[in-house]
């Protein structure tokens, strides 16, 4: 039976026993652990961690969630990875958050509704509830589509506003898509959402060193919620925002970013259109403005949310600039 060491960020080290043929996950969970995870088949991304040691089988997993490059790093996705022998893995995730407990239903009233562009939507809930919820800038809910036994994952755009117990969300408006349907036909203020969480490693630790933060399109959600918390803690290290869209009018909340830059010392942003046609004036990929300025030879930490083929690009670059960051978070998002 081998003997797996799974490692936590806080210096946390839980040591779990696997059976034969059982995931890692499905040990973890066993043994009253819950390393974060939405999809349990190799689909998601979302619990993957990083190999230390030992030897492993690993398949049944789609590239969106572990890329060839992801793991010849040495990436794992522990609801695909069955232990051969003892192994030690890297939990990019506080102990605190991967003890496993009983998560209730919150439920929440929809108090805000606005369409930003024919691309993107933002929604409020409020509700007590929301009020004592606890959660890290950068995580997610799943929130249940009205009406459906159906859930769709939205990472938080906001703080809790505690004076009203609200929390806001940015999502991208998916032609004929459950949700975005829901959202754009027949929400209404004083509607019910049902909400779950919550979830992810996708989140903002203590800043130690510069941040390079990269959003692609509605992957800017959660830098807005991060963003909060730096202006309300302070940061006195520089910070700086790279936000991709691909047109016009995916590019939203552009005076929210105005008013952070504004507000919070050493914070700074650029945003960018891939559309060679786009009206913004400044165009390209995240990477074409990932320039020495701010990667800082290395001594920083990089946040990215954003679609796949984002992640592996930005990966690539960072390759080929040979410039290996102290610290790689990020967390890859596809429409449903």
């Amino acid at each position: 039976m081998p003997k797996i060491a799974l490692n936590f960020e806080d210096g946390v080290t839980r040591f779990i026993d696997a059976m034969a043929g059982e995931t890692v996950a499905d040990a973890a969970y066993r043994s009253q652990i819950n390393i974060p995870m939405d999809c349990r088949d190799g689909a998601c991304g979302t619990c993957k961690c990083q190999w230390e040691s030992g030897q492993f089988e690993m398949d049944d997993y789609i590239e969106d969630a572990l890329s060839d490059q992801e793991a010849e790093a040495g990436k794992v996705l522990t609801c695909c990875m069955v232990a051969e022998t003892d192994c030690v893995i890297n939990v990019p995730a506080l102990s605190s958050l991967c003890v496993q407990t009983q998560m209730a239903d919150i439920h929440a009233e929809v108090v805000a509704l606005n369409r930003l562009s024919p691309s993107t939507f933002s929604f409020t809930l409020a509700s007590d509830q929301i009020r004592a919820m606890h959660f890290l800038p950068g995580q997610y809910v799943n929130l249940q589509v009205p009406g459906t036994d159906q859930t769709r994952a939205y990472s938080f755009s906001s703080l809790v506003q505690e004076d009203r117990g609200a929390v806001s969300f940015l999502i991208r408006v998916v032609p004929d898509g459950l949700m975005s349907s829901w959202l754009v036909n027949d929400a209404k203020p004083g509607d019910t959402m049902t909400l779950r969480g919550p979830f992810g490693s996708f989140y903002l630790r203590d800043v130690k060193r510069p941040l390079l933060m990269l959003a692609g399109g509605t992957g800017l959600a959660p830098f807005l919620a991060m963003l909060e918390k730096l202006e309300r803690d302070g940061c006195p290290h520089p910070v700086h925002l790279i936000y991709g869209v691909t047109n016009d009018g995916d590019l939203v909340e552009m005076d929210k970013l105005e008013d952070f830059a504004a507000r919070i010392d050493n914070f700074s942003f650029t945003a960018c259109a891939a559309n060679p046609d786009a009206e913004y004036p400044v165009k390209g990929f995240v990477t074409h403005h990932m320039d020495d300025g701010v990667l800082h030879n290395g001594d920083l930490d990089i946040y990215l949310c954003g679609p796949p083929p984002m992640v592996d690009a930005v990966n690539g670059f960072m390759t080929d600039k040979g410039i290996k960051p102290v610290n790689f978070y990020y967390e890859k998002f596809a429409s449903s």
